[in-house]
């Protein structure tokens, strides 16, 4: 499979372009249509700040229908007002509008809109406008088109976040990929992540429902930068159903088969967006077991990722492990220091309530990988597990996002 974009999907078209939002001349201005209309469900952020893409794209997937998300980045169209919900309405319609007029038929309702970028000013609709017309011309089902698309998304991301499997449903090869964005401002509770799937899994609305919660719950949930959730978080999957297969039902083991590779991919992009994270020189892996329910497992390894002794800690290979058992201890998770175990890697560090006889030295050299891996056994005695994606905490970081809005 040589194309693993999102437009090695059947059927899915991308594309993106320079609009003239970003000041630097990269691609702000990114569109994905499928060439009939889709099934689709998406997942929005639960701050109650959010921006007008947000409440649009809530009316608009009530339908359970869709065929475009069009996308602009570098200005997030939040706390705008009225005004950003006409603007917000009007990048459906343009592209609806221009779409239909090269072939791809569609309903303004079809169509989602999504914007990220700084917090507090108006589109530049005159730019977006023509922008709308010139990239409708010019989307297509290359690898360099999804490649772009993927481009098109970024504010202060460092590279392209893109995934992509393939399983089969009895003779039938299901295709699934997609790509997000996502570096500061990550702590999702769906839920500026915005994630687009596409799949040509033929699928009823109330299966694929079911299915992007549940693993929205397991992967974009799971990944934290900043423990700041944006205004614009969304994660939105299309389904067109060209594979032709039978149409996936919940709860049959074809739901189940799908599910399981939708999760593949969301996983990777999930770890994908913390290891991009702003300012990050490393990715943490956090995984939390033991626990006395998943709840409390979830509780304990976000108070570890999120604690910035920890993410501090682990930027400069610091062997200080108390840090990540005394954030479990504060989370409100049940728990037995005396019953515990703690690992850096795969060095046990704390167990049954003391420290292990191991050199710190070499609990700093696992510290000082790019990919860090810490196990923690709560003692509760329970079966709950949760493992969460995280970054370390630099000094870069505080550069970018003092320096954001300028």
């Amino acid at each position: 499979m040589g194309n693993r974009s999102i437009t090695a999907v059947k059927g899915f078209l991308a594309g993106a372009m320079h609009c003239g939002i970003k000041q630097s001349g990269k691609p702000d201005l990114a569109m994905l249509v499928s060439e009939v209309p889709a099934t689709a469900a998406a997942v929005f952020t639960t701050n109650k700040v959010v921006g007008a893409p947000v409440v649009v794209g809530r009316e608009h997937i009530k339908r359970g229908i869709a065929s475009a998300c069009i996308i602009n980045s570098g200005c997030a169209n939040v706390c705008t007002g009225k005004r950003g919900l006409i603007d917000a309405r009007e990048m459906c319609e343009r592209s609806a509008e221009v779409l239909t007029g090269r072939g791809i038929t569609m309903q303004t309702g079809e169509v989602l809109p999504f914007s990220t970028g700084v917090i507090g000013h108006f589109l530049p609709m005159d730019k977006i406008r023509t922008g709308i017309n010139a990239l409708a011309s010019n989307i297509g089902n290359s690898e360099e088109h999804g490649e772009a698309f993927a481009n098109g998304i970024l504010t202060t991301d460092l590279k392209i976040k893109t995934a992509c499997t393939q399983f089969n449903l009895g003779k039938r090869a299901i295709t699934i990929a997609g790509c997000c964005k996502g570096s500061g401002m990550i702590a999702p509770n769906m839920a500026t992540m915005l994630a687009y799937v596409a799949t040509d899994a033929a699928i009823s609305p109330s299966s694929l429902r079911t299915a992007v919660w549940d693993v929205t719950d397991s992967t974009f949930n799971c990944v934290t930068v900043d423990q700041h959730t944006s205004t614009s978080d969304t994660f939105a999957v299309l389904a067109n159903g060209l594979a032709e297969n039978p149409r996936i039902e919940l709860g049959t083991s074809a739901w189940r088969s799908f599910s399981r590779a939708l999760e593949s991919v969301c996983d990777s992009l999930a770890r994908q967006i913390a290891a991009d994270g702003e300012g990050a020189t490393k990715l943490v892996v956090i995984h939390v077991t033991g626990a006395a329910t998943d709840a409390d497992a979830r509780r304990a390894a976000m108070a570890i990722a999120n604690s910035p002794l920890v993410k501090t800690a682990i930027h400069g290979g610091d062997p200080n492990w108390g840090r990540f058992v005394s954030a479990a201890g504060y989370s409100g998770a049940a728990m037995n220091p005396d019953k515990a175990h703690c690992q850096v890697g795969k060095i046990s560090v704390f167990r049954n309530g003391r420290p292990t006889d191991i050199a710190l030295a070499d609990v700093q050299a696992v510290m000082q990988q790019h990919d860090v891996h810490i196990t923690l056994n709560l003692g509760a005695g329970g079966k709950g597990t949760c493992r969460v994606y995280t970054c370390d905490l630099s000094r870069e970081y505080i550069t970018i996002n003092a320096d954001y809005h300028t």
